[in-house]
């Protein structure tokens, strides 16, 4: 099965705030937050955690990396859930120091406050019109291992690069779950799967491979997607062929354009960005992605 909608999807697993855009929620005895969403909308995230916890607090919000459609509430989480612990890798940690990271991280939820002001669904009151607000992790993983979160229940930390250089994937052995976000690629409305390497194309793909021999039976993708059953494994397939025939299809496209980059990038953007109805994400933050794997290719391929 697919699942697109917020609600529950099953062994408590539910998806909050924006189906494209969600906080994932297990709701144990003590409840678990996986994924921070955008800050300007941290109001919708909050709303939507809150009917199914009631008064309870989360114990902990894990981010799988530290983009800004991905931990922008954090802060806000902190503040109205007392005593949360955010965990990220420390690479991730390391980024949230960064003046220039922060600045950047401001700008991009700036920008969204403008597209969510016309998204379906958000009202103004729904809107945040303040700077993102930096955090401080309270546990920072630095490498793969088990992290007890209850008598009965853990959560297996699983270093996965190649998105980005601080990217992790949370595994939950006894549920099955597998939070891998853009670790695994992320499939759009159109039917494409987005390749989200960033950093490392080789690394992305021997973490995709890693994710995908795990024995899972509930995926989520960082956006619009959660798979389950038969479904996981073909995702994982689909994900890792495509990852295969977009770095075919770029290198052939920086030959025919004489190693362009630019030139790649618009014809690429005409692929992937401009048939998508959207939700989507905003065009400036797409364009440095999509820059970001053209010219590691491009390096790839001067390198080869």
């Amino acid at each position: 099965m697919i699942i697109d909608t917020t609600g529950l999807v099953d062994r408590e697993l539910y998806v909050t705030g924006l189906a494209w855009s969600p906080t994932y929620l297990v709701n144990t005895g003590t409840p678990l937050l996986f994924e921070a969403g955008f800050y300007p909308i941290a109001p919708i995230y909050l709303r939507d955690i809150r009917k199914v916890i009631g008064e309870r607090l989360p114990s902990h919000l894990f981010l799988t990396h530290v983009h800004y459609d991905h931990c922008g509430a954090a802060s806000c989480f902190r503040k109205n859930f007392p005593g949360i612990q955010i965990c990220t890798s420390k690479r991730a940690a390391e980024i949230l120091k960064r003046p220039n990271a922060i600045d950047l991280m401001t700008n991009l939820s700036h920008n969204f406050e403008h597209i969510a002001e016309k998204l379906p669904g958000i009202d103004a009151q729904d809107i945040l019109h303040s700077d993102f607000e930096p955090f401080t992790p309270d546990i920072v993983f630095d490498a793969d291992g088990p992290f007890e979160v209850g008598p009965s229940l853990s959560v297996e930390v699983l270093v996965t690069p190649g998105h980005t250089r601080d990217m992790l994937s949370f595994y939950i052995p006894e549920r099955k779950i597998l939070i891998a976000t853009e670790s695994a690629g992320c499939r759009s409305q159109t039917g494409q799967i987005i390749t989200e390497f960033l950093v490392n194309f080789d690394e992305y793909v021997e973490s995709l491979t890693r994710l995908s021999r795990l024995d899972c039976d509930i995926m989520c993708q960082g956006h619009h997607y959660i798979y389950t059953g038969a479904d996981v494994q073909r995702f994982f397939d689909d994900s890792l062929k495509a990852a295969l025939e977009f770095r075919s299809h770029v290198e052939e496209l920086l030959d025919a354009e004489g190693g362009d980059v630019d030139r790649v990038v618009n014809k690429v953007k005409q692929e992937e960005y401009d048939p998508n109805p959207g939700p989507k994400q905003p065009e400036a933050a797409y364009l440095l992605n999509l820059k970001t794997r053209v010219n590691h290719l491009a390096g790839l391929s001067r390198k080869g």
